[in-house]
């Protein structure tokens, strides 16, 4: 039975009157599951993050600051406000992606889920930023590396925003492969295709920039014909998705026109993905801030994993085009 980690933290990180990282988003994406019998998966609950996995990406000066300025409610910017329940929420978001790497490398799962808030993308090294307070995707890649013998890592991330974070935070390793599909030039600015990485990690950073109004054609694509043949040589033994769902149409901060059915489509081939190397896939929430399109698509990103049924070829895009005459320096594409 494939696990959803989540926690009523989540909840009580307060982030004020009209701010869209809310605690209705999680909210909404439960009472969804729980009217479909949560899809057969089990709920559970998700760990604090330990001092040793937080300092394997963040500096302790770091954490410190997001507990102080927690217990303060002070904000790190507009964007990302705290309040006294923000730093346990932080540590519970952070240790329910370790605990999902944990069930799949060494609990036998071969698929599963990280529903919980804030999320975690666009945190930096030593910078909380974009509604992130810890790096969560980045936290569960070192504890798999560090503590749980995983050799390599892809993390695909398909949020309407650049994951700046976890870019910047493996921008010189192989180890971890991040591929970020993602609207550009939108905020944060960073994640551009010649972006690859540097040092040891030159061609292990692959930024998939699409345009506004970019849909489902061209995502699938890029999945299909870059991330698929990329994953496939780069063999990791564990796959994590940052699962944003702000590419939606209707999504109020994206400007991109994925569907619904989009997910579906992006997380069966992930999961193919992973059959095909031998490595389970789990996904970590980010962004959406539809209630509706959020807790949908969630929905079918975890039936498309669990069991969805194999998916039809798609038709090679330009975009799959261009960033392949970039990448094919790195990759056989």
């Amino acid at each position: 039975m494939p696990p959803f980690f989540r926690h009523p933290a989540s909840l009580e990180h307060d982030t004020g009157h009209g701010h869209p990282e809310r605690a209705d988003r999680i909210r909404a994406i439960e009472a969804k599951l729980a009217s479909r019998k949560w899809l057969g998966w089990e709920p559970r609950e998700a760990p604090v993050a330990s001092e040793e996995q937080l300092l394997r990406v963040h500096p302790a000066e770091h954490v410190a600051r997001v507990r102080d300025m927690s217990a303060r409610a002070e904000p790190f910017d507009l964007d990302t406000p705290t309040s006294p329940a923000s730093y346990e929420a932080a540590l519970r978001a952070a240790g329910g992606a370790c605990a999902l790497a944990e069930a799949l490398l060494g609990g036998g799962e071969r698929t599963g889920f990280s529903a919980l808030r804030p999320p975690g993308h666009h945190a930096e090294w030593a910078r909380a930023m974009g509604f992130c307070l810890f790096a969560n995707v980045a936290v569960a890649a070192r504890h798999a590396l560090r503590s749980l013998g995983a050799e390599r890592v892809l993390v695909v991330d398909w949020d309407v925003h650049h994951g700046n974070g976890t870019n910047a935070i493996f921008h010189a390793s192989r180890d971890v492969l991040f591929v970020s599909i993602h609207q550009f030039p939108f905020w944060p600015g960073s994640g551009a295709l010649d972006d690859v990485g540097e040092g040891d990690g030159e061609g292990y950073s692959i930024n998939l920039p699409v345009p506004g109004g970019t849909g489902e054609a061209a995502f699938l694509s890029l999945i299909e014909h870059i991330v698929m043949p990329v994953g496939r040589q780069y063999r990791p033994d564990l796959i994590l998705i940052s699962a944003g769902y702000d590419a939606h149409r209707n999504d109020p901060l994206g400007g991109l026109a994925l569907q619904t059915s989009s997910f579906a489509g992006l997380s069966n081939r992930m999961r193919a993905l992973g059959e095909q190397v031998g490595a389970p896939v789990g996904a970590v929430l980010e962004g959406g801030y539809d209630l509706s399109a959020l807790a949908d698509s969630v929905a079918e990103t975890m039936a498309a994993l669990d069991r969805g049924p194999p998916q039809p070829e798609v038709a090679r895009h330009p975009l799959a085009d261009e960033a392949a005459d970039v990448l094919g320096r790195y990759w056989d594409l």
